[in-house]
């Protein structure tokens, strides 16, 4: 055979074309001008749609055990839940009935001895149900406004609790709002009284001036019997607030060489940054008899000095 006759080409397996950086350059060049395309026109979202229609059948039966694991897992963990709060209720609800068994004996107990003692009875205090509007709009002090007014008998330096204990005292009164600075507020003062040792003392809100938001138990001695955890409640002294009602807990104590007064930080009992309803009560001033006048008594008589000569 001749050589001119012979096919000198490669085999179509070695036949390469174009390189592949080439293709590499024009595939990517492809998809980042496609990418833009279905960015700027959305030329994709139609074949979008019509996959996921057709896939949506599959994912939902895909989904269905994960689904059903998941409802179970919900179903027990809320059972689980459901019996631990019966249980803590059932708990709170046997404790609750035996303090209230012990405090109409301890009532009746007090009643008997203030009668043998002929000791007057405990005041009853009035009280008026309110709700907080809105907080003033001084972001200064710690106020509140409620909508109880004049019209309702709301009388200026009220106190007002909430059902965890004392939230503040009404400072000025309009015809149909109040207007209520919390116990946390800077020129808020109450006199408590330390449960635990009977020891009374003067709590100041701290708002704002050591970034606490809460109280501070002023003038009390570095030595003095105060202990983290200590409950204070209000003494009752002022002729403002009755007796009793929870104002904050002690929750530090410093006492510092260099000062002869150790500082107390305390926190509100009362929940003063979200109470929502709350009772208004009359003060105790009012309640009180008022002082009996001296009687009209005339001058003196003149003392006469032995030895004198009468006129």
């Amino acid at each position: 055979m001749p050589l001119g006759t012979l096919d000198r080409t490669p085999p179509p397996f070695f036949k390469q074309g174009h390189s592949a950086i080439s293709k590499l350059m024009v595939f990517s060049a492809l998809a980042l001008f496609l990418m833009v395309a279905d960015t700027r026109f959305k030329i994709t979202q139609p074949v979008r749609t019509a996959v996921a229609a057709v896939l949506f059948p599959l994912q939902w039966v895909a989904m269905r055990p994960v689904l059903a694991a998941r409802y179970a897992g919900d179903y027990f963990g809320g059972l689980h839940n459901a019996r631990t709060t019966e249980e803590e209720s059932r708990r709170k609800l046997i404790l609750q009935a035996l303090r209230a068994n012990q405090v109409d004996q301890l009532a009746l107990e007090n009643s008997q001895l203030r009668k043998l003692l002929a000791l007057r009875q405990r005041l009853t205090t009035p009280s008026t149900a309110a709700e907080v509007l809105y907080d003033a709009a001084d972001p200064y002090t710690r106020k509140v406004i409620i909508d109880k007014g004049m019209v309702h008998s709301i009388q200026a330096g009220s106190p007002v609790i909430d059902e965890s204990g004392v939230l503040g005292q009404v400072t000025r009164v309009h015809p149909l709002i109040s207007e209520v600075t919390l116990v946390t507020d800077r020129e808020q003062v109450i006199p408590i009284l330390n449960t635990r040792t009977g020891a009374r003392g003067i709590a100041y809100g701290d708002a704002g001036t050591h970034g606490s938001g809460g109280l501070e138990l002023r003038y009390m001695a570095a030595n003095a019997d105060v202990q983290a955890g200590d409950l204070l409640t209000t003494s009752g002294v002022d002729g403002v607030y009755p007796p009793g009602i929870p104002v904050a807990k002690v929750e530090k104590v410093e006492r510092r060489p260099d000062s002869a007064f150790a500082r107390i930080s305390c926190a509100p009992q009362a929940l003063v940054g979200g109470a929502r309803h709350v009772m208004v009560l009359q003060p105790l001033l009012a309640q009180i008899p008022p002082r009996p006048a001296p009687e009209d008594a005339g001058p003196a008589p003149k003392r006469q000095l032995k030895g004198s000569l009468r006129p």
